[in-house]
């Protein structure tokens, strides 16, 4: 995520103090990446740092105010522009569990998955949910309120990466099925317990996850 460029554009619109920009930010955003005052400051020291922003004086009330320079309005038009890099992705908790849980002496897999699939789905009702909040606001507001339609986005981007976990999910289950009925039936080495009880009898359970999982999808 990045506060750098998320602060840039909030202070493209005008000075800001610190508090104020963690406020707006995470009301951009719907608080699904909350900041910290800490976080703000030390972002901002960078930004003045590189050049990006300077101080501007004080409000009324003694907040010292940040203003965006024109190197700052030229990297985050860069950042506008260029696509974001996806070359390097961020690790993913998920697929480092599954994949350190193949083989794991006493886990099955089967219920890591079955697990996760159930907390996916749940996410994915709360979020729509809130989807259709954020329908009402951007209905009754229209195009005035930025901020609804900024939470909106993020919303229908949180509920299209739970779809395709869940799908995702399911092709895991698949392939282990298929993995344990082409394997050998004996090898060098003797499959592990959690292996085993990962891929055993998982056929009827992927059916029925997948079906829950539709049912929720948009």
């Amino acid at each position: 995520m990045s506060i750098r460029h998320g602060l840039l554009a909030l202070l493209e619109r005008g000075p800001r103090y610190g508090s104020q920009l963690r406020t707006e930010f995470e009301s951009r955003t719907g608080s699904t990446w909350p900041l910290n005052v800490g976080q703000v400051y030390t972002t901002l020291s960078r930004l003045e740092r590189d050049g990006m922003v300077v101080q501007d004086g004080e409000d009324e009330a003694g907040h010292a105010l940040y203003a965006i320079t024109d190197s700052g309005r030229v990297e985050l038009r860069s950042w506008f522009e260029n696509p974001v890099d996806r070359t390097s992705p961020a690790r993913d908790e998920l697929a480092i569990k599954l994949a350190m849980a193949v083989g794991a002496p006493g886990v099955d897999i089967r219920d890591v998955i079955q697990s996760q699939r159930r907390h996916t789905v749940k996410a994915m009702q709360d979020y729509t949910r809130l989807k259709a909040q954020a329908l009402t606001a951007v209905e009754e507001n229209g195009a005035r309120e930025r901020d609804d339609i900024a939470w909106l986005l993020v919303l229908e981007q949180l509920i299209f990466q739970l779809e395709a976990e869940a799908r995702w999910l399911d092709h895991c289950e698949s392939r282990l099925i298929r993995l344990s009925s082409t394997a050998p039936a004996a090898g060098p080495e003797p499959a592990s317990p959690g292996a085993a009880a990962g891929v055993a009898g998982m056929g009827a359970r992927a059916g029925a996850g997948a079906e829950e999982a539709a049912r929720h999808r948009l």
